[in-house]
């Protein structure tokens, strides 16, 4: 298991390779070491400590109320408060955010960059699976902007995970019913734009539900893209955004997908009350930026490699499809790539894979798609690779992802594992652990969803 340490520390022991010497490339350390360092740059680039200080806007003659969702709340509250501080400190600034248990931002983490006085309350909640304190946390979240004026201003940090944790069902659906249905939705493979589309229709706080509860006070969003395509009303099921899909869609894609439903549910699908609608006049002063996405993380990541002296190609930011089946794709094309190479080439891709969940195994989208690419290069020599979660989080384990190297694929046999058992059972996470190749980060308090890389050396190095 290879544990390392993302933002807001960095580890130095891990080596700054490759070098370069005479226009050539050379390894000085291993290339999983180098990899490892790159997926660090890629997380850095995206991180909210980096995003949010030049963006304040200037404070209303009202309130400025704070409220937020996801894995990178914290992190986003705690480097707005110190931003504010240090900019306009007299001015009234309150809210709260919710982000993932283990998600918050401690002393340990804030050091060196403190606040004198918290104003921003911090609550966390489940996720994947929302719980009774997502439930609390919406109520308060509708209560913080109940009553605001056309003199006050609503900043809303959003970023994804915020679907789970801030989850208040649509009058007349019970939570448990909710979370059935997620569940369902998650183990079906469905991708993030359906099972999104479904949460936002079952929600009394998802799709600009809870900017019209804010209006007619302006609402200002932040976000952190995870979702393919950084469609911003998809993130965090777009709390502040209005919608565009209908009842109807979300229907469709419960049944298309043959998902269970209660009565209550299929009835309040039914029903042609919509969620609000772009045109609705009370979003015209409204304002969204998106913050970071995959792309910014894989250009970070691009230009340290090209740095270095290192080709890349990009496959795309926006990848979606069977996670196993992705890795076996890009490993046939590593192969096929390699056949002509004469100077090392990295290929990165970003996005977000499912993954159908048939056994009772440990995993991930990204194990289990290095586990399909693994199992397509067969320890093709020269072909190293790794894929994180960027929130640190891959699925519901303690990893973010894992890497592998040439040698596995011996080391595998040898030690007995069974490459097509452990890919049945969804049990990717068991198999890397067995090779000590997981990596573990924590909490990285942000989230543009998967970075992949491969590293593809010619046959001669």
């Amino acid at each position: 298991m290879t544990e390392i340490s993302f933002p807001p520390q960095r580890d130095a022991d891990i080596p700054d390779t490759p070098s370069v010497d005479d226009g050539g490339v050379s390894f000085d350390a291993s290339p999983q070491a180098w990899l490892i360092d790159l997926a660090d740059t890629a997380v850095r680039a995206v991180h909210p400590d980096s995003l949010l200080p030049d963006m304040l806007p200037p404070p209303p003659a009202g309130r400025t109320v704070v409220i937020g969702a996801g894995k990178a709340a914290a992190a986003m509250a705690a480097a707005l408060e110190r931003a504010w501080q240090a900019h306009q400190s007299e001015a009234p600034l309150e809210g709260l955010v919710v982000t993932r248990h283990g998600h918050g931002i401690d002393s340990h983490d804030v050091d060196d960059h403190a606040v004198d006085d918290h104003r921003i309350e911090v609550l966390e909640a489940s996720h994947p699976m929302p719980d009774g304190l997502s439930e609390q946390a919406a109520r308060r979240m509708l209560e913080a902007v109940a009553g605001l004026g056309e003199d006050d201003l609503v900043i809303a940090l959003i970023s994804g995970g915020g679907s789970a944790l801030m989850s208040l069902p649509a009058p007349g659906i019970p939570l448990d019913e909710k979370q059935a249905i997620n569940r369902a939705l998650l183990r079906s493979g469905a991708p993030i734009s359906e099972i999104n589309t479904v949460r936002r229709h079952l929600s009394a706080i998802k799709g600009g539900r809870l900017a019209a509860a804010a209006h007619p006070a302006r609402v200002l969003t932040w976000l952190i893209s995870d979702v393919p395509g950084d469609d911003p009303t998809l993130v965090a099921s777009g709390p502040t955004l209005p919608d565009t899909s209908t009842p109807a869609d979300a229907l469709a894609i419960l049944e298309r997908r043959g998902i269970a439903m209660a009565d209550s549910v299929r009835r309040h699908l039914g029903d042609t009350l919509e969620a609000p609608h772009p045109k609705d006049p009370g979003f015209g002063n409204d304002e969204v930026h998106v913050l970071a996405r995959a792309s910014d993380a894989l250009e970070a990541a691009r230009s340290r490699a090209e740095a270095q002296g290192i080709d890349v190609r990009v496959l795309g930011d926006d990848l979606e499809g069977e996670a196993r089946e992705l890795g076996r794709a890009q490993g046939r094309l590593a192969m096929a790539i390699q056949a002509g190479l004469s100077a090392p080439l990295l290929l990165m891709s970003g996005g977000e894979t499912s993954v159908t969940v048939r056994g009772n195994g440990r995993g991930g989208r990204n194990v289990e798609y290095l586990l399909g690419l693994f199992q397509a290069l067969a320890g093709a020599p020269g072909i190293h690779a790794l894929a994180i979660d960027t929130d640190g989080i891959d699925g519901s384990e303690d990893n973010a992802g894992a890497h592998f190297a040439p040698e596995d694929w011996q080391r595998a046999s040898a030690i007995g594992l069974d490459l097509d058992d452990h890919l049945s059972r969804n049990d990717a996470y068991t198999y890397f652990n067995a090779l000590g190749r997981l990596i573990v980060t924590g909490p990285t308090r942000t989230n543009v969803n998967d970075f992949r890389a491969i590293l593809v050396l010619p046959r001669t190095l």
